[in-house]
């Protein structure tokens, strides 16, 4: 029954490698003629996983992640109670929960929004370092080959403005050229003009989680601007938006995903890259029968 099975699959891969020859799944994935971010198609949600904790943000999960090959790492930003710019997802006490924080702060203080010295106090897990943005500088200087995807969890625009700012002000003290390698995700149209205000940054994500433009309109705003690449949920993917978006010569990158299986769905699709907890570049460069066997 075993042989079978592995019969079984060994065909399916054979079959899909014949329809990616024909180019009925998605296999052109352009690599040697990218340059910036886009040549890599493997985000590090989070700065991805540890130990199998996600959304951590933290330096132990930076180092893993970058072990393995990934080289492009998206970071959660928020700003604590005393105006820090902190490696965070969310707060909120199950949030802080779920981060393994309890033994470090009061029930009362886990449901807050946490100041600096609280943050640095309650490790994730009691062991990973979230980071700040300044930590966040200094990988970009000691690890010149990888970028940062901003993902700032506050939306209004005076927020959004203060976030910049402080990222553009606090970044240039250090060294400007680092700007190079932060990517802003901008999550509507009127965010572009707001951040191009405070820095012309070099690459731009359009994120579509909080978008509520129709595909025609993503369309049609990545056309007239210079948007390096679309974010889109596994939910909003098809495959009319990401061939529309192909045409243009604009990747696509689908969140969060760490199936390869699932990967495989969206390369059909025309997918170009992945945010993922746990999936690395190596993985995304494996030859879809080994995929298809789990190999």
């Amino acid at each position: 029954m075993n042989r079978l099975l592995s019969l079984f699959g060994l065909a399916a891969a054979v079959l899909l490698l014949l329809l990616a020859g024909n180019g009925l799944i998605f296999n052109d994935q352009g690599l040697g003629q990218r340059q910036g971010f886009t040549q890599y198609r493997a985000i590090s949600h989070a700065m991805g996983a540890i130990n199998g904790k996600t959304h951590s943000n933290s330096y132990e999960a930076f180092i893993a992640n970058y072990a393995k090959g990934n080289r492009l790492f998206e970071m959660d930003m928020l700003f604590s109670a005393d105006a820090h710019l902190i490696g965070r997802h969310e707060w909120g006490a199950s949030f802080s929960k779920m981060m393994g924080q309890q033994g470090a702060l009061s029930a009362e203080r886990l449901d807050a929004r946490f100041t600096y010295d609280e943050f640095r106090k309650a490790k994730i897990d009691g062991k990973y370092d979230a980071l700040t943005w300044e930590d966040a500088i200094e990988l970009l200087r000691n690890y010149p080959d990888i970028y940062i995807v901003t993902d700032t969890k506050e939306i209004e625009p005076d927020k959004i403005k203060r976030m910049f700012e402080t990222i553009v002000q606090t970044t240039e003290k250090v060294d400007p050229e680092l700007l190079n390698r932060v990517v802003p995700q901008i999550y509507n149209e009127s965010m572009l003009e707001q951040i191009q205000s405070i820095h012309a940054f070099p690459e731009l994500i359009y994120t579509l989680y909080v978008s509520e433009d129709t595909d025609e309109q993503v369309v049609e705003f990545v056309r007239k601007n210079s948007i390096s690449a679309v974010t889109m949920s596994n939910s909003r993917a098809n495959r009319k938006l990401i061939g529309a978006l192909k045409k243009l010569g604009v990747p696509s990158y689908v969140h969060t995903v760490n199936d390869k299986q699932d990967v495989l769905t969206y390369e059909a699709m025309g997918a170009y890259g992945f945010y993922s907890d746990s999936l690395s570049e190596g993985d995304l460069s494996k030859p879809v029968w080994k995929i298809l066997l789990g190999l």
